[in-house]
């Protein structure tokens, strides 16, 4: 966990230098109504396009927002149980993965499970939107894993995420061809190179600091795992470019009605307003991967039982140091002069809003966009590494379904299948007998098995028993998978019980069975901490903070 923790602290440490030199004054953001809004937008946040409503086709729109209402009503949109500082806190939105079947999504310490989108009349798999196919195993009964409601939802999704594929690589390739962003964009144009983006930062040292934290990020990414914490510490994902066709291969579709939320946190550093989701960087995706956002504002929904009962579980208090000061600041704000006057800011703040800022930098203004329903916005370059963004709460409620090119060269089935078999390899069956034995006893294969022992259990079946089996009442796709999984790593446990067995055998003549001994003893005293730790999670009453 040791470089989560220092990326953490970084963080943090940026954040409270950030407050530290701001004081009590504000940085100022820009909204439409304001003048110099076009051109701080095209020097620096050139990778944001806005595609108005007007762009999508109206059939498309009515099947999607169907779609998402489908998905609220069934309850399949659930507040997710995040680690955030060691602590089991509820995100503020409900959120449901939906994509790619076989794929995870990875985020705070919580491994989400897609509900597979459907591309045809049936439960036909999708084009595979991965460098390589996802074999699908069947449906326990070789039937639908949802029904016909659930399926013609999911399949609505599908049709959305296929528009976004074309339509980005249609604006990316206008914009290399210098022509404009497309009809039905706010911002035509957007042709500045990504590096000008950071024109206007805040010198050399936040640009140093910069890259330290994108460099832990992607070890936060990639290495946990080697403490039963991680999904991708193996491969190198690969890089989109502007030549390679975009392909998203999931969706987070997030649902919240701010309503019903009394917990919002006040935007710490401009003023923008109330939160829904705080600053950051979208994580675990491809480097340099598009990202593609569908807003829905609507009435507020009739809330469903699982809805009302995760409401139940949020207590009424947090870890509050941080949160409160930011709040104060921000209230203060509130009766202060800084900051440039909003005369619409009743207005503005009244729908959603997408906020931007260049990452921690206290000289660029920030931006804040409002969106109407059924807008869609793009983030192409480097602009989900070199920002960051929030959303805003506006007054109603509302649906986005956020479109990505996650980085699961270590998070589908297929791999963890793939890791399953290549550990069971060294498990030999005797025939006749049925005894059980090692087939090999060199030290390296042994801690190769150790290690995928600890990632299935870890990675996927204590992240899918823990929270991941909701899905099952209403989609079985992972039911099945899940049982195999399980399976193997019972026969895992078999093999560490004969290794056991073997160095504890005293007139044993292995030559290097201490060797082996002290491999075990690293293995178990690791996997013993994980289990103490996920032990604590469902023992211990869940957080209270509310995150984003």
């Amino acid at each position: 966990m040791k470089r989560s923790d220092d990326s953490e602290r970084e963080k943090r440490r940026k954040r409270r230098r950030l407050l530290q030199e701001l004081g009590e004054q504000r940085i100022p953001f820009l909204s439409p109504s304001d003048a110099g809004f076009q051109q701080l937008w095209e020097s620096s946040y050139a990778g944001l396009t806005v595609r108005k409503a007007g762009a999508l086709p109206g059939d498309l729109h009515e099947r999607v927002q169907s779609a998402l209402s489908t998905l609220l009503q069934r309850g399949c949109l659930l507040r997710d149980l995040v680690r955030v500082r060691d602590r089991d806190v509820f995100t503020a939105v409900s959120r449901a993965l939906v994509g790619q079947p076989g794929c995870t999504y990875r985020y705070l310490d919580t491994r989400l499970f897609t509900i597979p989108w459907h591309c045809g009349d049936g439960d036909e798999s999708c084009p595979p939107a991965t460098p390589t196919p996802i074999p699908t195993p069947p449906v326990p009964d070789g039937g639908p894993c949802c029904d016909t409601d659930l399926r013609v939802a999911c399949k609505a999704l599908w049709e959305l995420n296929r528009f976004f594929c074309v339509d980005i690589q249609r604006h990316n390739n206008s914009r290399r061809g210098g022509g404009t962003a497309g009809e039905g964009s706010d911002k035509r144009g957007g042709s500045g190179p990504a590096g000008e983006a950071t024109a206007s930062g805040g010198g050399a040292e936040d640009r140093v600091l910069e890259e330290k934290e994108q460099r832990a990020e992607k070890e936060e990414v990639g290495g946990d795992s080697n403490s039963g914490q991680g999904c991708s510490q193996a491969l190198d994902p690969p890089t989109a470019t502007p030549s390679r066709p975009v392909q998203f291969n999931i969706t987070l579709i997030n649902y919240m009605d701010p309503r019903g939320m009394t917990q919002l946190k006040q935007e710490p550093y401009y003023g923008m307003g109330k939160m829904a989701v705080g600053w950051h960087h979208d994580e675990n995706l491809v480097p340099l991967s598009p990202l593609a956002v569908y807003s829905y504002s609507c009435p507020g929904e009739t809330k469903t039982e699982a809805m009302m009962e995760e409401k139940e579980q949020t207590s009424k208090e947090g870890d509050k140091k941080e949160e409160e000061v930011e709040g104060r600041r921000a209230e203060e704000q509130g009766a202060g002069e800084e900051g440039p006057s909003k005369e619409e800011g009743e207005t503005e703040e009244a729908c959603w809003r997408v906020g931007l800022k260049v990452a921690w930098d206290i000289h660029t203004p920030g931006l804040a966009l409002p969106l109407q329903s059924g807008d869609c916005y793009y983030m192409t370059d480097d602009l989900n590494r070199t920002h960051q963004h929030c959303v805003l709460a506006g007054e109603t409620a509302r649906f986005s379904s956020t479109h990505r090119v996650a980085q699961c060269s270590t998070g589908t089935l297929e791999y963890i299948q793939r890791r399953c078999s290549e550990a069971l390899e060294n498990l030999h069956t005797d025939p006749e007998s049925g005894a059980k034995s090692l087939r090999s006893l060199i030290l390296s294969t042994l801690q190769h098995i150790e290690d995928i022992h600890n990632e299935v259990e870890f990675e996927w079946l204590r992240q899918y028993w823990f929270q991941g089996r909701r899905y099952a009442r209403f989609c079985s796709w992972w039911s099945k998978p899940m049982e195999r999984l399980e399976a193997d790593w019972k026969q895992m446990e078999r093999m560490t019980e004969l290794l056991l067995a073997l160095v504890e055998d005293e007139s044993s003549v292995q030559e290097n069975r201490r060797e082996m001994a002290e491999t075990l003893l690293n293995a178990l005293t690791d996997r013993q901490q994980h289990r103490q730790t996920w032990r604590d999670r469902r023992m211990r009453q869940p957080g209270v903070m509310v995150v984003d």
